[in-house]
């Protein structure tokens, strides 16, 4: 690597201590770099599990800001907290014995009729997910809307953790992912049949030959497949 290309040394501040790093690193391998060895808050390492949620300030600045660890990376002047781990108000159902209206919503999660749309859970996303959107969907027992807006929602906790209200905003979106799924996207029927077939063992052959090819038949194969519409 030419001199040119070196990473550049730049300060952070850790839980209130000073370090030196690199400036090319995550966050999440700069608090390795320091010395700590982090058994929570910490997963996947690509931006999907939402373990490694992390609170930073920069110097000079006074907005707060929420992210994963594993993909942001370190600034100078960067004063950072990890988020282990936030409690969530978790209600218990069964999927089967619920009713998917507003009034069901509003037993198990009374506290979404608190919001007071600061619009503080949007703005603090990692995903920039319209979360006050999905939750206002929610209030109406429009579960559908509610499920669609918050598809990529991996659970760090970072909406509930700034809630003034304080909702469970991915607990609220799972139900309704969960009542979407159950009660209203139309049923896959050409999926439902091939799970039939493979509980019959119908498909062990075609399983087989898919093992015994190399990785480019394999990609070829993936490539120019027939999608189902």
């Amino acid at each position: 690597m030419s001199e040119n290309n070196e990473p550049k040394t730049i300060t952070i501040n850790l839980y209130g201590k000073r370090y030196r790093v690199p400036d090319n690193m995550t966050m999440l391998k700069a608090l390795e770099y320091c010395g700590y060895a982090p058994t929570r808050g910490i997963g996947c390492r690509h931006g999907f599990c939402g373990a490694c949620a992390m609170v930073y300030r920069i110097k000079g600045e006074r907005q707060l800001h929420y992210c994963l660890g594993c993909e942001t990376r370190v600034q100078d002047m960067m004063y950072i907290s990890t988020i282990s781990y936030f409690p969530l108000e978790k209600q218990s159902y069964k999927l089967d014995e619920i009713e998917p209206s507003a009034n069901m919503i509003m037993h198990l999660y009374p506290e979404i009729y608190s919001c007071v749309s600061c619009n503080t859970c949007t703005a603090t996303c990692t995903q920039g997910i319209d979360v006050m959107g999905y939750i206002h969907d929610a209030q109406r027992g429009d579960f559908k809307a509610c499920a669609e807006k918050s598809f990529n929602c991996i659970m760090c906790n970072c909406c509930a953790s700034r809630c003034p209200a304080g909702i469970s905003h991915p607990e609220v979106a799972m139900l309704a992912r969960r009542i979407n799924g159950r009660y209203i996207s139309p049923k896959s029927e050409h999926l439902e049949n091939r799970v039939e077939e493979v509980k019959h063992g119908n498909l062990c052959e075609e399983v087989h030959a898919l093992i015994e090819k190399s990785e480019a038949e394999l990609r070829e194969l993936y490539n120019n497949r027939e999608i189902e519409k």
